[in-house]
């Protein structure tokens, strides 16, 4: 049976991957994301920028205007920034989390009257093992994922009722466009920081440029479809499964310390 998926951040990346496979699939798929994508694409398309509330409400209109009910929303825009706690802009601060939070959570709402009409809806929300597993110079990027998360939880409890079911899925290191795109601060010479973050970003970018295929989240995704009854979360990966398995084993003074090793 053909789905009405709604899929965000759909210009690039894990997003695009997500809307070409379902879409190649016969599912009827609309995209959103700020701009259209660079490569080419056949599925519907709305331009907003998900950190901007008015954008979002035009869009939902729009999206209102062209389909009477969705089955599978699937939030995946997102933006990273990276650097020192201490030194990273307040401004990039407040774009990471009105993309990755408060753009997440108010188009979530607008499109749950769609939802509601929807055909065994389910709400699939993008999240990271970064949400998880906390590393230096990627502490807002991963206070955005853990929200995610807790966002992701406390929807599936309060929609319960309602037979819409949600479930975060948590990748870990992929190869997109997103290490590319990632906002970085400049960071003086002089810093505190600067030789540790140096070296720290440049493992943090070789673990994604050798990181996972999009198409392996697009797979768990596919098998989450498929459910009648959504699992609360899924990490994609054995190795990422087994990194959050430990962390829940192993004393935090060692994760920590571990952690620290491989980024600080």
């Amino acid at each position: 049976m053909a789905l009405r998926i709604l899929i965000t951040g759909a210009s690039s990346g894990i997003g695009w991957t997500l809307a070409t496979y379902f879409h190649q699939a016969g599912h009827h798929v609309i995209g959103v994301s700020r701009s259209l994508p660079k490569t080419p694409y056949h599925f519907s398309y709305v331009c907003a920028d998900l950190g901007d509330v008015t954008h979002l409400h035009l869009a939902a209109q729009e999206v209102e205007n062209n389909t009477d009910a969705i089955d599978v929303l699937i939030n995946c825009a997102g933006i990273g920034v990276s650097g020192p706690i201490e030194e990273t802009p307040i401004n990039e601060i407040d774009r990471i989390f009105r993309v990755n939070v408060l753009g997440l959570v108010e188009w979530t709402r607008l499109m749950l009257p769609l939802l509601r009409k929807g055909d065994t809806p389910k709400i699939i929300n993008i999240g990271s093992v970064a949400g998880t597993l906390v590393i230096p110079f990627q502490a807002f990027y991963s206070m955005t994922k853990a929200s995610v998360s807790v966002f992701s939880e406390a929807l599936r409890l309060e929609l319960k009722p309602e037979h819409i079911g949600v479930v975060s899925v948590l990748p870990g290191d992929t190869k997109t466009a997103f290490t590319q795109n990632r906002i970085k601060p400049e960071i003086p010479k002089d810093s505190h920081y600067a030789e540790r973050y140096r070296r720290s970003i440049a493992k943090m970018e070789r673990d994604e440029i050798s990181g996972k295929d999009p198409m392996t989240i697009v797979r768990v995704v596919e098998r989450l479809l498929k459910r009648r009854h959504l699992p609360i979360s899924v990490t994609v990966g054995f190795e990422y499964k087994l990194f959050v398995f430990l962390k829940r084993l192993l004393p935090s003074r060692l994760v920590h310390w571990i952690l620290f090793k491989m980024y600080g």
